[in-house]
């Protein structure tokens, strides 16, 4: 692959006639189901969501991007999807817990032993792959992250509980890169919220996600959608001890946050996949204001380590803003390479 290649971090921005964008917007990403957000019909569901994924990958290969994901088309939230989908939770009497922001909200309960009894998104990558054929990448949710977004009314405590998600997403990856997957990326955005909680047991079930994955893994820690999270810190409480885990490459957020990129110094073994793209507003950015949250990085990280994406995912953004701010990034990317001397 070319250096600096473009990427989104996940999610794309569902249709209108998919999925009710107004409801989605105005609460905080459900935990538990929420079938009340999809526009279609149960029984045709399946088929609109294969044809806002072929809408999602299409809109990602006109902007030229060079790893393309599936948009997330199926998902009501980043992690719902998949924990909801394991054995051991009671779905129908869901707990409660508190959110990144400090609010409760309805979760997935733990009532048993934490078991991926299925394949959860390998159709889903399948159907991804058969539809291009670019560099393909799927997202799964962290059991870190999983562990925090449930009530645990089984386990001895959260550690234990963190340990059996993990083992499920273990499964889930294997299955993906088996299935054709070419980068498989996991979410742990809870161990930049709770970094004592991910300190304490939450590397340590990342690391058993990754037992035995031999192939390109990913992880994404950021501060929260900007659409939800609006107060952005200027530095990351989790992310040098990432140096040690097996990941090959770690997501961060830069645009909005400015962060301070000296800590990617810490991270010098890691492929960066650098948030350049503010989600706070629909404005598009200019391709030369971009390419420079890119050249921020040229101290720490060579551009051959480097992938150009946005800050988290674009699910809340207007389809005509996304598709701007891709444009960007790809503009940005070939202005860049031109700079460097490559084709």
């Amino acid at each position: 692959m070319r250096s600096l290649p473009v990427s989104l971090v996940g999610s794309y921005p569902q249709p209108d006639w998919l999925i009710d964008r107004a409801r989605l917007a105005g609460r905080f990403p459900p935990r538990v189901r929420a079938r009340e957000l999809w526009r279609v019909p149960p029984e045709h569901l399946s088929q609109a969501q294969d044809d806002a994924t072929e809408l999602a990958i299409r809109a990602q290969e006109r902007a030229g991007l060079d790893i393309v994901t599936d948009g997330e088309m199926r998902r009501e939230s980043y992690s719902n999807h998949f924990a909801t989908a394991l054995d051991g939770i009671d779905l129908d009497d869901p707990g409660t817990a508190l959110d990144r922001s400090g609010h409760p909200n309805p979760v997935p309960r733990i009532v048993g032993p934490i078991r991926r009894a299925r394949q959860v998104q390998v159709e889903d990558l399948r159907f991804l792959r058969a539809h291009t054929d670019r560099v393909v990448k799927m997202t799964v949710p962290g059991p870190f992250t999983m562990s925090q977004q449930a009530q645990n009314d089984h386990y001895p405590d959260a550690e234990a509980a963190a340990m059996d998600y993990a083992a499920a997403v273990n499964a889930e990856i294997r299955d993906l890169f088996a299935a054709g997957a070419d980068i498989v990326q996991i979410d742990e955005p809870y161990m930049q919220a709770r970094p004592d909680a991910a300190r304490a047991y939450g590397l340590a079930a990342l690391n058993a996600a990754l037992d035995g994955v031999t192939g390109t893994t990913a992880v994404h820690i950021c501060f929260g959608y900007a659409a939800i999270i609006h107060e952005r810190p200027e530095a990351y409480s989790f992310l040098p001890e990432l140096a040690a885990c097996p990941v090959r490459q770690v997501s961060i957020e830069t645009a909005q946050s400015g962060l301070d990129l000296g800590v990617l110094t810490d991270l010098k073994d890691k492929t960066i996949i650098l948030g350049v793209i503010d989600l706070s507003t629909p404005e598009v950015e200019p391709v030369e204001v971009v390419a420079g949250r890119v050249r921020r990085a040229f101290d720490r990280v060579p551009p051959d380590r480097l992938v150009i994406s946005t800050d988290c995912g674009m699910k809340y953004l207007p389809r005509a803003s996304a598709e701007g701010k891709m444009r960007a990034m790809t503009g940005a990317a070939r202005l860049l390479r031109a700079e460097l001397g490559e084709p």
